[in-house]
């Protein structure tokens, strides 16, 4: 899993995408292909459910080259068809120029009955630029891994409006933390309490009044008929 910082501005993001990993973990199996793998975050405990774990990302990653499997994921894959069990991609489409091609690869490699698990951003900053093309709705989403072949399709919100909110918050607020080091450690300390707070505070809010048309990203899960 990620490693949580609570001192940092987006703990909660972090947060989030580890609960998504854990509350789909079991419907993985077999051999499992990650699609824009980076760190390989997650290696470890997809192997608790899976036989393999294959990473794939391309060689001009940001996060330092870990993959298995290099290759662009904007392209057709070295891989044969039918061949994976599993497909999962985080926090991945939004940077690619053509997504549509990673879904039809995804559902190429992927055996009759083998599922594919994404998480992707939707309200969130532009980030790793420039390599940084879309944002989806659940609409959007729901369409292109249809036209991909995918059945049973499910878009479920990452969170309501209040962790959007305090989370592009604490990332607007972040930008305060410039000038001299010194400078930058006092004014640091000084948001370190508000960006704790203010992302506690917004779970709850989550919970008690909820807007999930604003959300910070979207989990998805499909399979392969």
């Amino acid at each position: 899993m990620r490693k949580i910082c609570y001192l940092d501005k987006n703990w909660l993001g972090h947060k989030i995408n580890n609960e998504n990993m854990s509350k789909n973990l079991g419907e993985l199996k077999g051999v499992v292909y990650d699609f824009g793998c980076g760190t390989r975050p997650y290696e470890k405990e997809i192997l608790t459910v899976a036989d393999r774990y294959i990473g794939v990302d391309w060689s001009n990653t940001l996060h330092g080259l870990h993959a298995d499997i290099i290759a662009d994921l904007n392209k057709p894959l070295p891989i044969q068809s039918d061949v994976a069990d599993s497909v999962v991609s985080l926090q991945v489409m939004e940077h690619l120029c053509e997504p549509q091609i990673m879904l039809n690869e995804a559902f190429r490699i992927l055996k009759r009955g083998g599922n594919v698990f994404i998480t992707i951003p939707f309200q969130w900053w532009v980030h790793e630029a420039p390599y940084d093309y879309f944002r989806f709705t659940r609409y959007g989403l729901e369409y292109m891994l249809t036209k991909a072949g995918f059945i049973d399709v499910v878009v479920e919100e990452s969170s309501g409006f209040w962790t959007m909110w305090f989370l592009k918050f604490n990332y607007q607020t972040s930008r305060l933390v410039r000038g001299p080091m010194p400078i930058r450690w006092l004014v640091r300390g000084c948001l370190i309490p508000f960006w704790y707070i203010d992302q506690l505070v917004a779970t709850m809010l989550d919970k008690f009044w909820n807007a999930p048309q604003e959300t910070v990203g979207y989990l998805v899960t499909a399979r392969k008929p």
